[in-house]
């Protein structure tokens, strides 16, 4: 059914182009857009995967004449986008060396005698094994087989109907924290540099340090008050978990004393950070501190030819990145996204840019109800609306800030909204109807802490 979608997916530029072509867009900027619109339905649909659908648009691109071979290929020059796929071959190490296990054990130790102790503690592990990690989805592979043996423990479990019990309820606090990490760091989701990037080219400079110091203020209230909300209105019926820190005691002992190659995968790892929060000062390139990260791993054979044979999804990330970023560039290029902001800026017409920055950004929220992949609806609508609030005068890293931090916590409206919920949500302790129900009230619970505390924070910043 959905391949049936396909063809005349296919055929849109061409029919765009004979029968319908819009004042005031050039030609190939009308038939690029709808090749970038005919993969960005290709993947909300789930026809197809997001590397077939990019690489399908660009062969189309290049053999319709849309785009010249050194446009289409630009991405592929992008610094940033190896950044990304450096970042991901290092989460492995991180994976590997079993650094992020003993990291989310050590805190559920600490702090996991109550249910919701167990859930700011799984949070708390999140935020800090976040910034190695720029795939949100391999964070919750992680966290979720710690969180699952933990309520299978506890007596907790899909089979015999307990899953309340204590289950259900840090499923769905460890999915929201996802998407709060996700927002902290803007190495920790795979989408975030692209939107920086994008931002680059309107003028508004984001830096790996200045994302942080925007973030901390609401992604800490955000951590404050989610736990504790989901706690109260959706009660997990064991609210005290001795054993939680004695199981993850028990673990801990099994893993030993800390090992060399997590000493080694620490201290790269803290470095990395270190050095990409000062790179600006310094003027180091990010991209070069990740090559040297992922150099000393392989030569302390932490990371090795092996593991790189099974990274499949970081050269499959690479190529659609490159692909989809070399896509949104030239539109931008050909002045399609000025067009496009222009006419919804005049629907804002006359309003003060601080209900035009309101709108927006609820907006961008609302409709991630139609998105499956937060990296589409990036792609797919961050360009216009930051282009629509510079226009009418919304101060642009106010607004590309809160996009961004928008295109992360929006995450958990809905099952699907995230390839990182797919865990959590086919866990069998949740329930569709409770992550719909409950998911929207975590994200009006963000949406409200970022445009208020995160609003005020980030223009005394400024």
């Amino acid at each position: 059914m959905r391949l049936a979608l396909l063809i005349p997916l296919l055929l849109l530029p061409l029919f765009g182009v004979l029968w319908f072509h819009p004042f005031g867009f050039a030609p190939e900027a009308w038939r690029l857009f709808l090749i970038f619109m005919g993969t960005i339905v290709l993947v909300v649909s789930q026809t197809l995967s997001i590397l077939a659908a990019s690489i399908l648009a660009l062969s189309l691109a290049l053999l319709s004449g849309t785009m010249d071979p050194q446009a289409a290929y630009s991405g592929f020059d992008e610094g940033f986008i190896l950044l990304i796929v450096v970042a991901f071959l290092i989460s492995r190490a991180v994976v590997k060396s079993g650094l992020g296990k003993r990291i989310a054990l050590q805190i559920i130790k600490r702090f996991g005698g109550s249910t919701l102790g167990l859930g700011y503690s799984m949070v708390a592990a999140d935020l800090l094994i976040a910034p190695a990690f720029p795939s949100n989805t391999a964070r919750s592979g992680v966290l979720y087989p710690i969180l699952h043996a933990l309520c299978h423990d506890s007596g907790s479990k899909v089979t015999d109907g307990s899953r309340k019990k204590m289950g259900a309820y840090l499923m769905m606090t460890s999915m929201s924290g996802l998407a709060i990490s996700s927002a902290l760091w803007l190495s920790a989701m795979a989408a975030n540099p692209v939107g920086a990037a994008i931002a680059a080219q309107q003028g508004v400079q984001i830096t790996f340090a200045s994302w942080l110091l925007y973030a901390l203020l609401p992604v800490g209230c955000s951590f404050a008050l989610m736990p504790y909300l989901l706690h109260r209105i959706f009660p997990p019926q064991i609210t005290q978990t001795p054993q939680a820190p004695l199981r993850a005691q028990e673990e801990l002992r099994h893993m030993g004393p800390i090992s060399r190659n997590e000493r080694i995968t620490l201290a790269v790892f803290v470095t990395m950070v270190a050095l990409w929060a000062l790179s600006e000062g310094l003027g180091i390139d990010k991209t070069a501190v990740a090559f040297g990260g992922l150099g000393v791993l392989m030569a302390t054979r932490i990371f090795t030819l092996e593991d790189l044979r099974h990274e499949g999804e970081a050269l499959g990330t690479f190529i659609w990145f490159a692909i989809l970023y070399g896509i949104s560039a030239e539109l931008n290029r050909l002045g399609f996204i000025g067009e496009i902001g222009e006419g919804i800026s005049a629907l804002f017409s006359g309003l003060p840019w601080f209900w035009v920055y309101l709108l927006l950004v609820s907006a961008y929220v609302l409709i991630h109800y139609l998105f499956v992949s937060q990296t589409a609806h990036l792609l797919a609508l961050f360009g216009v609306f930051l282009h629509v609030g510079l226009q009418a005068g919304v101060p642009g890293e106010l607004l590309a800030m809160m996009l961004l931090f928008a295109t992360n916590f929006s995450a958990v409206i809905t099952p699907q909204g995230s390839s990182s919920n797919l865990l959590f949500a086919g866990s069998g302790y949740l329930e569709a109807g409770e992550i719909y129900r409950f998911g929207g009230i975590v994200t009006a619970l963000y949406t409200g802490l970022f445009l208020t505390v995160g609003t005020a924070w980030i223009w005394v910043l400024m």
